[in-house]
């Protein structure tokens, strides 16, 4: 069952400052479906729209980002919830905790500093379940925590006497106190060493073995999607260039910028020089034409300067955007 599906959305930030204007185009004509109940995971290079995406997907869209085109569809069964450009008119309905909670990136940042973590949890709990008693919001506090492993304590800290990780770990507790159905996090080890990062990991993963949700991850970090995702989508310049199960994208990558990625990875026992991505990443205010990783690929053709190439599936489940794996540049348009 599809769960999410993203529809050729455009989400750009658009400016006007001392009579300049500009746009960057961070999400381009993205097209993605995700199952209920897996982990997909979004990888790429920092700025490369992974963040953008998942503003638009839970529906945090603020000036300067605009939705163009496009729109995300939630289908919870007997509900839908739309995101975007709907018959050519903009159309938001909010997304509520209770079906869709935003880990966002940065994240040890949003508590806020002169409230205790108790009165963060009310405040929350207050606004989505009005009728209940004060009693009522401790027990549904102190029996989440519980169930996270997570000391009671916590509740009577303010956030700066929390470790980075303890501050991590109650932000999740605050993202899936409603159960949610879907869970986005960007980032979420970010700026943790790698002891926090994998018991944070562990308690994402438990939670969705528990409450059977779906997890969209966001991280540059491949090793992490390696052991918690089912399926990774690979994002450049605003674009979404390969899509397939974990194992497919380790074992056979088939975009350039994919092999670039993996074999960037080091292993153990491995002395061999790694290579990385030669140049930079197009400014997303003037992307280059054509596929936008042309300029740093080396099996770029003249087709790959002229045109985009569509996301297509290569084999059963693996979809890539590259004239190298396409019928076009089979067939010798180059």
């Amino acid at each position: 069952m599809i769960i999410l599906q993203i529809d050729r959305v455009k989400a750009y930030y658009k400016t006007n400052a001392y009579g300049t204007q500009r746009t960057v185009k961070a999400v381009d004509n993205v097209s993605l479906e995700v199952e209920k109940d897996e982990t997909f995971g979004i990888a790429g290079e920092s700025s490369c729209g992974k963040s953008t995406l998942i503003k638009v997907i839970s529906g945090t869209i603020k000036p300067p980002l605009t939705i163009i085109e496009g729109k995300v569809i939630y289908n919870f069964g007997n509900e839908s919830i739309y995101i975007g450009k709907v018959d050519g008119q903009e159309k938001i309905e909010k997304v509520t905790w209770e079906k869709v909670s935003y880990i966002p990136q940065s994240s040890m940042s949003v508590l806020n500093p002169v409230m205790k973590v108790r009165d963060i949890f009310y405040d929350l709990l207050k606004s989505h379940q009005k009728l209940m008693e004060k009693e009522a919001f401790e027990k549904t506090m102190k029996e989440h925590l519980n169930s996270l492993g997570l000391p009671i304590g916590v509740l009577d800290s303010y956030p700066h006497q929390l470790s980075g990780g303890m501050k991590q770990r109650a932000i999740i507790a605050l993202a899936t106190i409603f159960k949610p159905r879907v869970i986005l996090a960007d980032e979420p080890t970010s700026a943790l060493d790698v002891v926090v990062q994998r018991s944070v990991l562990q308690l994402l993963k438990e939670i969705q073995n528990e409450n059977r949700n779906t997890l969209i991850l966001v991280t540059h970090d491949m090793s992490i999607l390696a052991n918690m995702a089912n399926r990774i989508g690979i994002m450049y310049a605003g674009k979404i260039v390969e899509v397939a199960k974990v194992e497919d994208i380790f074992e056979n990558p088939m975009h350039p910028y994919t092999k670039f990625l993996i074999n960037s990875i080091p292993r153990i026992g491995d002395k061999s020089d790694r290579l990385s991505i030669p140049g930079f990443p197009p400014n997303l205010a003037d992307p280059p034409n054509g596929c936008r990783f042309h300029p740093r690929c080396p099996y770029a053709m003249d087709i790959c300067k002229e045109k985009s190439p569509l996301l297509c599936d290569v084999t059963e489940g693996h979809k890539v955007a590259c004239f190298l794996t396409s019928e076009e540049s089979e067939n010798g348009q180059q």
